[in-house]
């Protein structure tokens, strides 16, 4: 009879996981397209050592958020709600009123939306920076500048 050998795939654990800091710039970038890209990477599905149930992503520091672009008609007819939760209580504001007001909060909660709805998502959720402006107080880490144009 012929031998089976079996080999498994290793595994990633949480020791082995090597952290960098990227800097993202925003300016011109279509909203979905910047967090889709953002997303990835503070998943770790960049790396080759992704694994779904370990924390192996990066920490991620976008700047020039206030210039993000939203395409189409998002700026009047994308409509996002939240609830006082007392008797109506129901607040909306469009895209294009929180890409004036709070650019920050817009772009977290899309970026929030596409990763894990559990402990571990917020984890990833909290290696997040995010600025309205060119400026940012991570300069202490030396973070890469990415160009996530040619990723998505």
């Amino acid at each position: 009879m012929e031998e089976f050998i079996v080999r498994t795939t290793p595994l990633t654990k949480p020791a082995d996981v090597e952290r960098k800091w990227y800097v993202v710039d925003a300016t011109d970038i279509a909203l979905g397209r910047v967090s889709a890209a953002v997303a990835a990477i503070l998943r770790g599905k960049n790396k080759p050592t992704f694994t779904p149930n370990i924390d192996t992503g990066d920490n991620v520091i976008i700047i020039n958020a206030s210039k993000v672009k939203l395409t189409g008609k998002k700026a009047t007819d994308k409509i996002y709600y939240h609830h006082s939760n007392h008797p109506g209580g129901l607040k909306s504001r469009t895209a294009g009123e929180m890409r004036e007001n709070n650019p920050v909060r817009l772009l977290e909660l899309s970026i929030k939306g596409m990763l894990p709805k559990n402990s571990l998502g917020h984890s990833q959720f909290m290696k997040l920076h995010v600025y309205a402006g060119a400026e940012h107080e991570q300069q202490a880490q030396k973070p890469e500048v990415l160009d996530i144009t040619n990723l998505i």
